[in-house]
């Protein structure tokens, strides 16, 4: 146990709380201040269950001088202004996805962020999986030679009582629909396998569940930089819900993980450690697929942990925020395209104008 231990402030009490507070539960460099949260009954229940103080506001979070780290859990239309109040406050954040609504968010956040000496990282916990980061270091060692072709699939299952479960789960504009609030976190690890994406052609549908408007499905055709080419499928509506998939083909080789396993690992360089690659990750860990709280917290934890490492030992979270700007540059880009109904090329300048209306995206 380390002799410094960071103490941390939840912001919001809703459905991924017990990830980050199971996390600090467990960390060896963090620990669980207090949890904030409007309403009362929610907070208290999590609150006794981990044994932290019970707050009713993110003021109350800030004043608490044994917390230095403010995890940002709200609904993610809501991110900007917590990170905003939470830096000038003189705390480190740590967000959950996406970051914020909006790239000008995303570039005051870092501003304001800088300006203030804090420290920020976000929480897309897939990206330190051990099978992405082999997968990682294989796409830099250039053992794929010329990449030729990336994508994923997420046919997950959420019922029509989850996303009525909170007024903001139902809201496109709050960030809900299945591009956004799901598909984001594969989306980022294409992203982050392969870099920027010069553009896209998506179509977005609501398939299965008619009393929301907004998409539970996504079909998207993209074009990286490097000339590679993908396509990214996302769903919220397919019964009982299957892991999600990702797969990168270059010219000489392959690599295939579902759901936190590698199940595809070849190439014409055989190497001594492949084997042991080709173990990695597990078929029977739960990933969210056929529900929202179905997976384990290891993966926060690793988050969590180097959040507090970076505060006691004044490095970059392992996560930083303009890391995942392409990320969402990349989401407003589909969404653009689905609402246009034709292709888009990046950057993305008119970015405001993609949450004008919820029904847009759910015809």
């Amino acid at each position: 146990m380390s002799e410094t231990r960071i103490g941390f402030g939840l912001l919001g009490a809703g459905l991924i709380a017990p990830f980050h507070a199971n996390s600090l539960k467990n960390s060896r460099n963090g620990k669980l201040v207090a949890i904030a949260d409007l309403q009362a009954e929610r907070v208290q229940k999590v609150a006794n269950e981990f044994g932290c103080a019970a707050y009713s506001s993110l003021d109350e979070l800030l004043a608490n001088p044994e917390i230095q780290v403010i995890n940002v859990l709200t609904p993610n239309h809501l991110h900007f202004d917590a990170v905003v109040k939470a830096a000038r406050a003189g705390k480190h954040v740590l967000v959950e996805k996406p970051p914020a609504m909006s790239l000008r968010e995303v570039d005051e956040m870092e501003r304001i962020t800088r300006e203030c000496g804090t420290k920020i990282g976000i929480v897309l916990q897939c990206r330190v999986r051990k099978a992405i980061q082999a997968m990682k270091t294989a796409v830099d060692q250039g053992r794929f030679g010329r990449l030729l072709q990336a994508d994923t699939s997420m046919k997950w299952f959420r019922s029509t009582d989850y996303y009525l479960s909170d007024p903001w789960r139902s809201s496109r504009r709050s960030g809900a629909g299945v591009t956004v609030q799901h598909a984001f976190h594969y989306i980022d690890l294409l992203q982050y396998l392969m870099g920027p994406v010069k553009g896209v052609q998506a179509r977005m549908n609501n398939l299965s569940h008619p009393q929301v408007e907004l998409e539970d499905t996504l079909l998207a055709f993209v074009d990286y930089a490097n000339g590679a080419q993908g396509v990214v499928e996302a769903s919220t509506g397919l019964w009982p819900g299957t892991d999600m998939r990702i797969e990168i083909n270059g010219e000489n080789g392959t690599a295939i993980m579902v759901g936190e396993k590698i199940v595809t690992w070849q190439f014409k360089d055989e190497r001594p450690e492949d084997e042991a690659i080709r173990q990695l990750g597990s078929a029977s860990q739960k990933t969210a697929a056929s529900g929202p709280a179905d997976f384990g917290f290891a993966d926060h934890l690793v988050v969590i942990e180097d959040m507090a490492d970076a505060v006691i030992n004044n490095h970059e979270p392992i996560i930083p925020l303009m890391s995942v700007r392409p990320t969402l540059e990349w989401a407003l880009a589909m969404y653009k395209s689905a609402k246009l109904g034709g292709s888009v090329e990046l950057p993305v300048l008119d970015e405001e104008s993609i949450w004008e209306s919820d029904k847009a995206a759910a015809k």
